[in-house]
């Protein structure tokens, strides 16, 4: 099963959205705060947008599709905060506004 998740991530890395492109390009390389990022990265048996192993950071861009699953999405993300991960969670049309407020929210994130 997981081997079956890695390559589903690997599959949606090739195929990102607009915005998940414009977030990766803001975190790659350590761009935001020298933080690593993976993008499209496997926690509990979840595909998480963006993952922060330093400090357990995980970064979902929500689409139209999370206005359909919302309840699929509140367990989800149970599953992956009951194992010390913060969520930070960022609709698509805030990303395409402004990236600041997600900076600031990945900020307020890992203040010790």
């Amino acid at each position: 099963m997981r081997e079956i998740k890695k390559q589903f991530a690997r599959q949606l890395r090739k195929d990102q959205t607009s915005t998940e492109e414009k977030v990766w390009d803001i975190l790659r390389d350590r761009r935001l705060f020298n933080l690593k990022f993976r993008r499209q990265h496997v926690i509990e048996g979840f595909v998480v947008d963006f993952y922060c192993p330093e400090h357990k950071l995980v970064i979902e861009i929500d689409g139209g599709i999370h206005n359909k699953q919302k309840d699929y999405d509140q367990l989800r993300q149970e599953e992956i905060e009951s194992k010390f991960n913060t969520v930070i969670r960022v609709r698509n049309e805030e990303i395409k506004d402004n990236c600041v407020a997600l900076i600031g929210k990945i900020k307020e994130a890992i203040r010790p």
